[in-house]
C-alpha cells in the first residue's frame, strides 16, 4: 500500500506543469512561445536562463523527492522486487510529467524529470547520471544544441550502467537486471519525445545555446 501511495503521489507531483505555471505568472503561455514546449529550454528562451534553472531545478525535485521517499522502504541491498517498485515510482513521476494530469496531458520530454529519477535511485543509477550529465554538458559544449546533448546523454546513460555492472563485483546481474530494462525504455521515450527537434538540427534550424558572437 505504502509503494502504492508513492506511485499515485509520484505521478501527481511529476504532473505539475512549473514551467507553465511560472510562464502563466509572468503573464505569458508558454505553449505559445518558442516550441510550445514546457519544460526549462523553452522556458529560459522564453524569459531568460535564471528561469530555465529554476523550472529545472524544480522537474528534477518532482521525481527526485519521492525517489528519496521510496529509498526507506528499499531493503540493502534491493531485492529484484524492491528495484521493480523503486522503478515503478520513478516512472510515475515520468509519465506525470509527460503526460500532466493537470496540463491537459500534454507536457514536456521527461529529460529533467527522468534525471531526478536517476540521481535518487542510488548508487545504480546515480553513478551513471553523473556520467551522462557530464556527456551532455561536453555535446552542448561542442554542438550547443541542448535537445543533442539530451539525446546522446540518454545513450550514454544505458551504456554506463552496463559498464558498471560488469566491472561492480557487488552488482549482480541475476538482481539488477530490471534497471537494464529500464535503463534502456526511458532513453528511448525521450528521444522519440525529440523527434521534431532531430529534425529540425537536420534541417539547421534547431535553436542554439552559448552562441559565439562574431
Amino acid at each position: 500500500m505504502k509503494f502504492a501511495a508513492l506511485i499515485v503521489g509520484a505521478y501527481l507531483l511529476g504532473s505539475v506543469p512549473f514551467g507553465i505555471i511560472i510562464a502563466r505568472a509572468h503573464g505569458k503561455d508558454l505553449r505559445a512561445i518558442g516550441s510550445g514546449n514546457t519544460g526549462a529550454t523553452n522556458l529560459a528562451r522564453a524569459m531568460g536562463k535564471k528561469w530555465g534553472y529554476v523550472c529545472f531545478v524544480l522537474d528534477v525535485g518532482k521525481s527526485l523527492v519521492p525517489m528519496l521517499a521510496t529509498m526507506r522502504l528499499v531493503s540493502r541491498p534491493a531485492t529484484t522486487g524492491e528495484l521493480w517498485l523503486w522503478l515503478a515510482v520513478g516512472v510515475a513521476a515520468i509519465v506525470g510529467h509527460v503526460f500532466p494530469v493537470f496540463a491537459g496531458f500534454k507536457g514536456g520530454k521527461g529529460v529533467a524529470t527522468s534525471f531526478g529519477v536517476a540521481l535518487g535511485l542510488y548508487p545504480y543509477y546515480t553513478i551513471c547520471a553523473g556520467v551522462a550529465f557530464a556527456a551532455w554538458l561536453i555535446a552542448v559544449g561542442i554542438w550547443r544544441y541542448v535537445s543533442l546533448g539530451s539525446i546522446i546523454a540518454s545513450v550514454v546513460f544505458p551504456a554506463a550502467l552496463v559498464v558498471l555492472i560488469g566491472v561492480e563485483p557487488e552488482w549482480d546481474f541475476a538482481r539488477l537486471w530490471p534497471l537494464l530494462i529500464a535503463a534502456t525504455l526511458i532513453p528511448l521515450m525521450v528521444i522519440m519525445r525529440h523527434r521534431q527537434n532531430i529534425k529540425r538540427i537536420l534541417a539547421g534550424t534547431e535553436d542554439k545555446v552559448l552562441k559565439r558572437r562574431s
